[in-house]
């Protein structure tokens, strides 16, 4: 069973006439779904929509069509009481460790906050549970008189973090949480949410820049281009054999450091001093053995004209035309969970 059902999402922003006019689509039709206790991955360049998916899934942004299912239930266009009840399901943690948190509030009171106002545990506990909930991240729970300025980043994502998973959510948002810290804390920080998905069971959205990190932390995988999901399937699916040229494109460029072994044994997230169990994120073979290199020309195109036909034409290697200019792909089903939106993708 899904936990999340996203279907058709559409969100546009209205660009001031000063700047040139006209609308942003952000989000173009996207499809989405999360089942129970599942961690999916939703990577892809800057400016793809990664962001304002999440924040529409949360109802931070009103979308413009398309339903949100959470829980079984429709939660597209609820306001109000109804939105704040179902919220309680649903948090957050931010990209930036720092500007997420309030300055002014010591962490007793930052991660008391979703409790409060939910109401879900009595005052004279408050303290315990919020120990209780530092403890989880790793933190020391003297550090609830501090404030966040007198944390170490780590310290305070490990705040942030505490302060989503307070409340036992259903569902857990992360956007880039570790690209703020340097390698080895990231380490820390994934450790910790994989130990935590792990005994809580909650599923998770986990936005990422970073594929070495995704391939380690993630069930399964959506990559987005240009407000669409343009192929989705499982971890290995997607590192072992991606269809669509646009994947292949971002697994050229994370992994042609060193192609022979993965993501490179030993510094990244190796034995002892990482993440992953192998020599490597791509513990073992290597994802990226005997890869041929793909450096896409150009940048994304103008999210305000995007490309007729299938919106990567204008910058894939294998593009022919007019089929890939005039047509949009249909979605190739290549294997049980695992298609992509490419005209070419059962060659592939």
């Amino acid at each position: 069973m899904n936990v999340v059902e996203i279907r058709g999402l559409s969100k546009r922003f209205r660009v001031p006439r000063a700047a040139g006019g006209g609308n942003v689509r952000a989000v173009d039709g996207l499809d989405l779904a999360i089942g129970r206790g599942e961690i999916v991955g939703l990577v892809g360049e800057s400016g793809c929509g990664k962001s304002t998916v999440a924040q529409c899934l949360l109802r931070l942004l009103e979308p413009d069509s398309g339903s949100i299912v959470l829980d079984g239930l429709d939660i597209s266009h609820m306001s109000g009481a109804r939105l704040r009840t179902v919220r309680r399901k649903m948090h957050m943690v931010f990209q930036d460790p720092f500007s997420s948190l309030n300055p002014r509030m010591r962490v007793r009171d930052i991660v008391a906050g979703p409790l409060r106002s939910q109401r879900s545990v009595a005052r004279d506990r408050l303290r315990g549970a919020v120990d209780e909930v530092l403890a989880q991240v790793g933190l020391d729970p003297r550090l609830r008189d501090r404030y966040p300025h007198e944390l170490s980043g780590g310290q305070r994502q490990r705040v942030g973090l505490a302060r989503s998973l307070a409340a036992r959510p259903l569902l857990l948002v992360a956007d880039e949480p570790t690209s703020a810290l340097d390698v080895s804390v990231q380490a820390a920080i994934l450790n910790q949410v994989s130990d935590l998905q792990a005994s809580l069971g909650f599923s998770c959205l986990f936005i990422s820049h970073d594929l070495a990190v995704v391939e380690y932390l993630c069930d399964r995988i959506a990559v987005m281009y240009l407000g669409q999901i343009v192929e989705t399937g499982s971890r290995d699916q997607i590192f072992r054999a991606p269809r669509h040229p646009y994947t292949k494109a971002l697994l050229s460029a994370s992994l042609s450091a060193t192609p022979a072994n993965g993501f490179g044994p030993g510094n990244g997230f190796g034995p002892g001093n990482g993440a992953g169990p192998g020599n490597g994120a791509g513990a073992g073979n290597g994802a990226g053995a005997g890869r041929r290199r793909v450096v896409l020309a150009g940048e994304l195109p103008d999210p305000r004209d995007p490309p007729s036909g299938c919106p990567f034409h204008t910058r894939c290697p294998i593009a022919q035309f007019p089929l890939c200019r005039d047509q949009v792909p249909d979605r190739v089903v290549v294997a049980d969970g695992h298609w992509a939106a490419c005209h070419f993708a059962a060659e592939s």
